[in-house]
C-alpha cells in the first residue's frame, strides 16, 4: 500500500492573452473592434461580468491533469460543460509492475486531524488491498476486483473545461461547503486564475480556513 499526495498541474498559459481573446470575441457582438486598446479588455469584462453576460468567457478553455481520490473526480464530473478522461479501474490492475503492485490512496490527513481516526482508515485501507490482491490471486478480474475498491483510491484525471465552467466550478467547489479534498486542490487552481486572469476571477470566494500548508501542490506544466 502507497500513501499519496494530491497535485495539480495546469496546461501553461497567458491570461492576459486569454482576456484579450475573449474580448475580440465579445466585441464582435457590437461591431466594436476598433475600440480595442492595450487594456481595453479590463473594463470590458468586469462590465460582462457584473450584468451577467458571461457566455462570452466560453471562447477560451484551460486544461489541467489532476492527481485525486475517486471521491473527488466523482463530484467533479457532475459539472456537464466539462471533459474528463479518468484512469480506469476496469482496465488499470493495481497487482501490475506498473502500478508497484500495490494500490495509492489519497493521504487525508490534511482533514483527518483525530489520530485514532487517522489509524484506523489506514488500517481499513490495508485490509482492502488484501483483499483486492487476493481476489487477483483467485482469478477475479479487474472488473471484478474494482468493485472492493474505495473512495480513497488514487487516480489521475484530465479536465478541460471552458472559462465560464471554470469560473462556476470553482465559485462551487473552493466554499466551505464542498468537500475538503475538493477544496485542498482546487483553491490553488483558483488562487492562481486570480493571479493571472483578475477581471474574471478576483471575486470568486473561497474558504481562507483551508490551511495553506495543506494544499495540494500545483505545477505548470509545458505539456500534459
Amino acid at each position: 500500500m502507497r500513501l499519496v499526495e494530491p497535485w495539480i498541474k495546469v496546461e501553461k498559459f497567458d491570461g492576459v492573452k486569454i482576456m484579450k481573446k475573449i474580448e475580440r470575441a465579445c466585441r464582435t457582438c457590437y461591431r466594436s473592434e476598433g475600440n480595442i486598446t492595450e487594456d481595453s479588455y479590463k473594463k470590458l469584462l468586469n462590465n460582462c461580468i457584473t450584468r451577467g453576460h458571461e457566455s462570452v468567457l466560453e471562447h477560451e478553455k484551460i486544461t489541467v491533469r489532476i492527481y485525486c481520490d475517486i471521491g473527488f473526480y466523482k463530484d467533479v464530473t457532475r459539472h456537464r460543460f466539462a471533459s474528463f478522461s479518468i484512469e480506469s479501474t476496469r482496465y488499470c490492475s493495481y497487482n501490475k509492475d506498473k502500478y508497484g503492485n500495490e494500490i495509492a490512496f489519497i493521504n487525508p490527513s490534511a482533514y483527518i486531524k483525530d489520530k485514532e481516526i487517522y489509524d484506523t482508515w489506514v488500517e481499513c485501507m490495508e485490509e482492502i488491498e488484501k483483499k483486492y490482491m487476493k481476489l487477483k490471486e483467485l482469478g477475479a478480474t479487474t472488473d471484478m476486483c474494482r468493485l472492493v475498491l474505495p473512495h480513497s483510491t488514487a487516480a489521475e484525471v484530465t479536465m478541460t473545461a471552458n472559462i465560464r465552467e471554470w469560473k462556476h466550478i470553482l465559485e462551487l467547489r473552493c466554499s466551505n461547503k464542498a468537500h475538503p479534498s475538493i477544496r485542498q486542490i482546487l483553491i490553488p487552481l483558483l488562487k492562481l486564475f486570480q493571479k493571472e486572469m483578475p477581471e474574471i476571477f478576483a471575486n470568486v470566494e473561497y474558504d481562507r480556513e483551508f490551511p495553506e500548508k495543506d494544499y495540494a501542490k500545483l505545477t505548470i506544466e509545458e505539456e500534459l
